[in-house]
């Protein structure tokens, strides 16, 4: 299902894209893999939520596919098409890519390809998209801002959830 949701973003992307400026989105597209990265590492064997590998052997490996293949296609798609006029239509554009990865989500929670561990859940998925994708905006426009928002929203985050980042990887229960 992973390798399918990233075939699918690949076929959409390829058609629905504008590659004619991606170079243009290419910081953004590695801003989105970094934050991947970077909660990956520091949630480290105390997931909030947990990929069920299906094709791949593993939860890295499948994370791998997100971080590399579908969330830089996501925010290449979401900023190469992101509407350059009225406020309200650049809502209906967040708000179309929030129902799509809500809506993903939840086909993998039936569908058992994802775990939610230690209080995280579908709800709180969809609150961290609500502010994923105007973060993804505020990153093309406003990198700095964007990055110091991003560490307070990650310090909060890691907080809230009592992620043990005080405590050695290895040394964590998972």
């Amino acid at each position: 299902m992973h390798l399918a949701i990233a075939t699918l973003i690949l076929i959409v992307a390829w058609k629905r894209g504008d590659w004619k400026n991606w170079r243009d989105y290419h910081t953004t597209m590695m801003y989105f893999a970094l934050g991947n990265l970077l909660y990956n590492f520091l949630t480290a064997n105390h997931f909030l939520w947990k990929l069920k590998a299906d094709f791949l052997p593993n939860h890295s490996l499948t994370e791998m596919v997100y971080t590399f293949v579908t969330f830089p296609l996501t925010a290449f798609l979401f900023l190469s098409n992101y509407p350059k006029d009225r406020i309200g239509k650049q809502i209906a554009h967040n708000l179309k890519w929030i129902l799509i990865f809500t809506a993903v989500e939840y086909f993998l929670m039936i569908t058992g390809r994802i775990i939610y561990q230690y209080g995280w859940n579908l709800y709180w998925s969809i609150i961290f998209d609500c502010t994923m994708f105007p973060m993804l905006r505020l990153f093309y426009k406003r990198p700095v801002l964007a990055y110091g928002i991003s560490a307070i929203m990650c310090v909060f985050w890691v907080w809230y959830f009592k992620v043990p980042v005080n405590v050695p990887i290895e040394l964590r229960r998972p």
